[in-house]
């Protein structure tokens, strides 16, 4: 009865103490990421929503307001109060959208997203950390946890989607 309800079934005990540390393995990861989050944050003087939204716009931009609200899962309205200080901060540009002269699209100010990234991988060392545990694992390892990190943020993107909806 306790694997069909952790999402086990079918799977032998040991497969199954295996899926919930990884489970609880990605609970304590994400949370030390919003700690890591935080203080990245902190040191670039930005709101935690700000950041988000930066680090998206640096992703997948440019982009536009509406477009990164529901990237951020955001009403439009709070994204006009964080597009307004990320562009007083400099971290911003707001532009014509090339596709629609009447829409406006934002992206990264040149620069600014490489400080983000030194904050994030070398000052914060996540960098050589990362560096130094993925030198523990042969390709073929490393391509299935790639593979495994893609597809748990693709069930992330699809369960808030999912909430958002309800």
């Amino acid at each position: 009865m306790e694997s069909i309800l952790s999402g086990d079934a079918g799977a032998g005990p040991r497969h199954g103490r295996l899926n919930r540390a990884i489970k609880e393995s990605l609970r304590e990861l994400g949370a030390e990421l919003s700690l890591l989050n935080h203080s990245v944050g902190t040191r670039l003087d930005l709101k935690a929503a700000d950041l988000e939204c930066l680090d998206l716009i640096a992703q997948y931009g440019p982009l536009s307001p509406s477009a990164l609200a529901r990237r951020a899962g955001l009403h439009p309205a709070t994204m006009t109060g964080i597009l307004d200080r990320l562009e007083r901060g400099g971290w911003i540009d707001r532009g014509r959208d090339p596709s629609d002269r009447r829409g406006v699209v934002v992206q990264a100010a040149r620069g600014r997203g490489a400080e983000i990234l030194r904050l994030y991988l070398i000052d914060s060392g996540m960098n050589t950390a990362l560096d130094q545990i993925c030198a523990g694992y042969d390709e073929r390892d490393l391509q299935l946890l790639a593979g495994f990190l893609h597809r748990t943020a693709d069930a992330a993107r699809t369960a808030a989607e999912r909430l958002a909806a309800r």
